[in-house]
């Protein structure tokens, strides 16, 4: 239709109006997170057997649940640890398979092996994925409370107050004490009065209960009788009848002392230096962060008047602040590289109607983007506006030609309406617009190859930006058309007849073709040279002003001394001038782990105006903590990064793991390792993986005594409990709870191992009998946990990184293993964590960019029907990758899945720039006939819209490229890739790539 702007121009302004406003719409809809929604394929099941030694855990509890488990569908690894007690198994899944009914079936394959299990073993299951973490953590403390009270606030005043909260999973206290009821056995007593504790704990079951008798119907009503012999009062407890042999009646007062207690718990928190709970929310799933964490601190706020004086509540750790600031920074680097591409816009085009083209165009492109965005579902994140911010200057690509070439038509047509002019330009630019715009989105269109993490949120990313690009195609055909004519009086002012201006340098160029082979040839040197020296990495890091620090004591170490060790790492935290606050826990950690009493974490949160980045802050900590606490272990992380590791195989970044069948040859060659992998440059934290549970006492019991007594072995363990930690013997109904009835003997917290040699037991007539007479005791060194992969035990050292890139740090430790470690037969090692994750990424991405060039090859193809056109152009496309190398390696900045992605984005970029080039060439040469003439003119014609988009997404990428403001670490390797092959495509496009035209078209027509 000759005259669609003109005559839909009024239906086209209104539905500009429209996309404006759904695309306010829809920005206040989206919900707001770091990174998008993903479930992660990993299912983790902590199985809980007492206090059994680790062989006897493997056979009973580990190995059938692994060989349950292993039967599930769509199982890629499994990976187990066996300690003492306890064991952890992680399921990993293919990415594709259904999370939520793998679940299922392996709690159902568990359920099928349950009656095989040892009796009382508890199994929990959990699907992994971001939400199970804490999003918001408050501190709660009083100077005048116990800790019984103060656990009792928290669960029964505040659990239920901030679970009204919107979008809450679950408000999770941890710390404080638990109220029990002790009573405190008078063993001598007992022993005159013939009483056992079998006798008292049978007594207290028969007398403390509530039970139903049944219906009883009387006059048309019908009544439920129960009896009612609970305990619900100290008093009442004491009062319990024990033995009434018609002599005396024995209550349990007269035997017991009854006390309430603090439960005995291998715990601590601490929270600033002072003893408290922690407040840990868990969002849902599909909860919006920011406005969880805004009606959060409203609720708060409101529970301050509700709390008594003496109690405050503060927060530690709020994920929102890091998420917004993170999101603001995006968002500010995305507007202020807009304003800049502008001023390079009004500068070259001197024309304040075609720069407000622009910035009016390029709004309408993003309403219309984040309009489709919350149509599919997606939410504001940092890889959605990533690729928003990174998409911006292909934006302004898009805008800047079609405004040009109406602004050039314009220059050139002086007398001409705009109305006609308009028409003229888009019709003579319509076949490049849509091959430059496949040129850049069926780059991206390979990315659904890539598998994993990486795969999973730079999918998202690539997604977002094939979108994007989709729709600024959309805009720039058929609504820029009608902005320019909104901007457009009637009556304009004439304009000078404009003659393009030869450009005579292109002359020069074009007629020595081997300044332009030079260039290819030293590209090509470069790119060889360099690339091999590239740092490398996996995701990009970013600087999250938060620091996980875990720690262990060595093994065996009591609680109270581990406490009393980190109340001096403490002491360094808290005088470092950048830490705001912090909280620890011991016995307990933040994500879903085994923990032993010896091991926890602290999560501390940076001031956000510091002079140092967290890793500097991390090394400054980790030096002082290494050289006044030699014999704690630590391991610094970021809580996002240590988050994702969670998710993921491994925590650390550097992982070998080393496979055969004996544990000590395992424990030998996993020590030895892990000295290699310390004296390495660039790593830290090192941990041979070697986890000893502490020493034990073995109480073995002697069958034949035992018997002459007439006591059974079952019975014996019951005594020896209750004289260490006690047995649980009822409950008693108190207020809002039930509070346990712990039976212990006198001196059960102070027990020496002499003292459990020199223990008397209760005969069945209530006589005392030494123990040493019936058992033997033996202490045991601690013995090691035990490792899995698939079935096949294995040791596992870890490391982190200190100013070192992954990928040189792990070919050292590669080459020095190799060369000092001898492996016995059978054994063998594989490199695990981010570097195998890194090289499967770049093995997909280099499959990508191939796959990626050749439907970009495909694409000019089928637009110009030229062969050597299009391996002209496809050549120059991929040569605009050695840029990219020249400035990750000038700026020191790794090779990444971010910086990749910016090389692949590139060679797109670089084949839209020459459709526009050739178009341009083609329409002059089939008017003239005159190849030289025509190269020269499409070059000096082209040579604005090239300087302005490259000019243009260079500014508009740089604040990104600058790491300003928080979390742009996350998209800086990508600009600084798309940045450096823009620079470089400017030699490719406008001296190679003539070049080429000419030599293949002079031949043509020599021919």
């Amino acid at each position: 239709m000759r005259n669609f702007f003109v005559t839909y121009k009024n239906p086209l302004t209104v539905f500009i109006v429209i996309l404006i406003l759904g695309g306010a719409f829809a920005y206040s809809k989206m919900q707001t997170s770091l990174f998008p929604e993903i479930t992660f394929p990993k299912i983790k099941v902590i199985a809980d057997a007492g206090q059994q030694p680790v062989d006897k855990m493997m056979i009973t509890v580990t190995r059938p649940l692994e060989n349950a488990i292993k039967q599930v569908p769509d199982l890629e690894t499994i990976r187990s640890t066996t300690s003492r007690g306890s064991c952890e198994l992680s399921a990993f899944l293919n990415w594709d398979a259904n999370v939520d009914i793998s679940q299922q079936r392996i709690e159902s394959k568990i359920n099928e092996i349950r009656n095989d299990l040892p009796q009382g073993v508890q199994i929990t299951v959990q699907k992994m994925n971001p939400s199970i973490l804490p999003v918001i953590g408050y501190s709660l403390e009083s100077q005048e409370r116990s800790p019984i009270a103060m656990k009792l606030l928290a669960m029964y005043t505040i659990k239920p107050f901030l679970s009204q909260v919107a979008g809450v999973s679950e408000v999770r206290v941890i710390g404080g004490k638990t109220k029990e009821y002790w009573l405190e056995l008078d063993v001598q007593k007992m022993n005159r009065l013939g009483i056992t504790p079998n006798f008292t704990s049978t007594a207290l079951s028969n007398a403390n209960f509530i039970q139903s008798n049944g219906y009883l119907s009387d006059y048309r009503l019908m009544y439920l009788t129960v009896t009612d012999a609970s305990v619900r009062t100290k008093e009442q407890l004491e009062n319990v009848v024990i033995s009434n042999n018609s002599k005396r009646i024995v209550l349990l007062k007269d035997i017991a002392k009854v006390e309430i207690q603090e439960a005995k718990e291998y715990v601590k928190i601490n929270a600033n230096g002072h003893e408290g709970l922690l407040l840990a929310i868990i969002k849902q799933p599909d909860a919006n962060l920011i406005d969880v964490s805004e009606q959060m601190e409203q609720k708060v706020k409101a529970l301050q008047n509700l709390l008594p004086k003496d109690v405050t509540i503060k927060p530690y750790y709020v994920q929102a602040n890091f998420v917004q600031n993170t999101i603001k920074s995006v968002t500010d680097c995305l507007w202020i590289g807009l304003l800049l591409a502008i001023v390079v816009a009004i500068v070259f085009l001197r024309s304040v109607k075609a720069s407000s083209v622009i910035l009016f165009t390029i709004p309408v492109t993003l309403a219309l983007t984040l309009i489709v965005l919350y149509a599919i579902g997606q939410t504001l994140n940092i890889m959605t506006l990533g690729a928003i911010a990174a998409a911006i200057g292909l934006i302004i690509d898009d805008a800047i030609v079609v405004v040009e070439q109406i602004h050039r038509t314009h220059e050139e047509h002086p007398e001409e309406p705009s109305l006609a002019l308009v028409q003229k330009a888009i019709r003579y630019l319509f076949p490049a617009m849509v091959g430059s715009s496949l040129s850049t989105i069926v780059i991206f269109l390979p990315f659904m190859l890539m598998s994993g993490v990486a795969g999973a949120y730079f999918k998202v990313m690539t997604n977002s930006m094939i979108i994007t690009l989709a729709c600024s195609f959309f805009v720039t055909w058929l609504l820029l058309p009608v902005i320019y004519l909104l901007f457009s009086k009637r009556n304009g002012k004439r304009i000078k007849v404009h003659e393009v201006k030869k450009q005579k340098w292109v002359e020069f160029f074009i007629k020595k073709p081997y300044i332009s082979f030079l260039i290819i040839a030293a590209l090509i040197v470069a790119a060889i040279l360099i690339f091999p020296n590239l740092q490398t990495g996996f995701l990009p890091q970013m600087d999250e002003g938060s620091i996980v620090l875990d720690y262990t004591s060595p093994p065996g170490t009591s609680l109270e001394e581990t406490d009393r060790m980190l109340r001096q790492v403490e002491q360094i935290i808290v005088h470092h001038p950048d830490v705001q606050a912090y909280s620890r826990r011991t016995g307990t950690q933040m994500g879903f782990f085994i923990t032993e009493p010896n091991t926890g974490d602290y999560l501390i949160e940076l001031k956000k105006n510091r002079n140092k980045t967290t890793d500097e802050v991390i090394d400054d900590i980790r030096q002082q903590i290494e050289s006044t606490q030699p014999a704690l272990r630590v391991d610094f992380g970021q809580v996002i990064g240590d988050m994702l590791g969670d998710l993921m195989t491994s925590v650390q970044p550097i992982e070998i793991k080393i496979f055969g069948n004996d544990q000590n040859t395992l424990q030998q060659l996993s020590a030895q390792v892990a000295d290699i992998a310390e004296n390495v440059q660039g790593t830290a934290d090192v941990f041979n993986g070697i986890t000893i549970a502490g020493p034990s006492i073995n109480v073995i019991p002697n069958a034949i005594n035992l018997q002459q007594y007439g006591i059974t072995p079952v019975n014996l363990q019951y005594q020896l409990q209750t004289a260490l930690e006690g047995n649980i013997v009822g409950s008693v109904f108190d207020k809002n709870e039930m509070s346990n009835i712990r039976m212990v003997y006198p001196g059960n917290r102070t027990l020496t191992l002499n003292e459990i040699k020199n223990l008397q037991v209760f005969l069945p007539n209530g006589q005392l009998q030494p123990i040493g007479s019936l058992v033997d005791v033996h202490v045991m060194p601690g013995t090691a946990e035990i490792q899995r992969q698939d079935m096949q035990s294995m040791g596992v050292v870890t490391a982190r990184l200190e100013n070192r890139d992954l990928g040189s740090t792990v070919q050292d430790i590669q080459q020095q293993v190799a060369a000092k470690v001898h492996l016995p037969p059978g054994y063998t090692i594989e490199y695990g964590g981010d570097y195998a994750s890194q090289q499967q990424s770049f093995n997909e991405l280099l499959l990508i960019l191939i796959s990626g060039a050749l439907l970009v090859f495909g694409v000019i193809l089928f637009l110009f029907k030229d062969y050597l056109i299009a391996l002209a152009i496809l050549l120059i496309a991929t040569l605009g990758a050695a840029g990219s190398f020249l400035g990750l390696y000038i700026t020191g900045t790794e090779l990444n899945v971010g910086s990749y992605t910016g090389i692949i984005m590139i060679v797109g970029i670089v084949g839209e720039n020459a459709i526009f080039t050739f178009l341009q060439f083609r329409e002059q040469w089939l008017q003239t006939g005159n190849v030289t003439g025509a190269v020269i003119y499409s070059i000096s014609t082209r040579l604005r819209p090239k300087l302005m988009t490259a000019l243009g997404a260079i500014i508009a990428l740089m604040p990104i490229a600058l790491g300003i403001g928080t979390g742009a670490q996350m998209h800086q390797p990508l600009a600084i890739a798309v940045i450096g092959g823009f620079i470089v495509a400017m030699p490719l496009l406008l001296i190679v790539l003539p070049t080429f035209i000419r030599l293949i078209y002079k031949r043509n027509n020599t021919v």
